[in-house]
């Protein structure tokens, strides 16, 4: 049998619902990130992702993504730098804050500068501090590849999770460890 066989034509499938997608893509759990930059008029932006991947280990790279409908999308494109914030178990309030569109998100927020005048989140779980790599438009998202230039990382902190809609903790290390010998 050949592999062509196997594989359905694209035109045998319906379109993928939109709902549909959004709820299977909820299954997969993901840690949270805060991605931050000063733009080159100097003002700290920064929001919650969900598209945060490792890409190479050498060069070391990291993707995100941005919507293209975001109203500083520009600003991301041109900017010098950025810091990836891996957030830790305790920071829902930051992912909820850095979520929302045209809000104050630093007033009260903690950060020291990092590589081009970036903000750096203080207390997370790891920081990636980047430089621009590389940019893609693919569907209706902006790729942003970064070269990583310093790693910071908490060993104590515990990440953040979002699955489902809902932020979750991980199983403490002791009790992970135990379920997955017990298999």
């Amino acid at each position: 049998m050949s592999s062509a066989s196997i594989v359905p034509n694209s035109s045998d499938f319906p379109e993928v619902n939109a709902s549909d997608l959004r709820k299977a893509l909820g299954q997969f759990p993901t840690g949270v990130a805060v991605v931050t930059t000063r733009s080159l008029d100097g003002e700290d932006l920064g929001m919650t992702v969900s598209s945060f991947n490792s890409l190479s280990l050498s060069p070391p790279l990291v993707l995100f993504s941005i919507d293209e409908r975001a109203r500083s999308l520009a600003k991301w494109r041109e900017t010098k730098g950025y810091a990836i914030n891996i957030l830790a178990n305790h920071q829902h309030s930051l992912s909820d804050r850095f979520a929302q569109a045209l809000v104050d998100k630093w007033t009260g927020v903690p950060f020291e500068r990092g590589h081009a005048q970036v903000p750096i989140l203080k207390d997370t779980a790891a920081c990636f501090t980047c430089r621009p790599y590389a940019q893609h438009e693919s569907g209706d998202h902006v790729l942003f590849i970064a070269e990583i230039l310093h790693v910071a990382v908490n060993q104590a902190a515990t990440p953040l999770i979002f699955c489902q809609g809902c932020y979750g903790d991980l199983l403490p290390r002791e009790q992970s460890k135990t379920a997955v010998s017990k298999e």
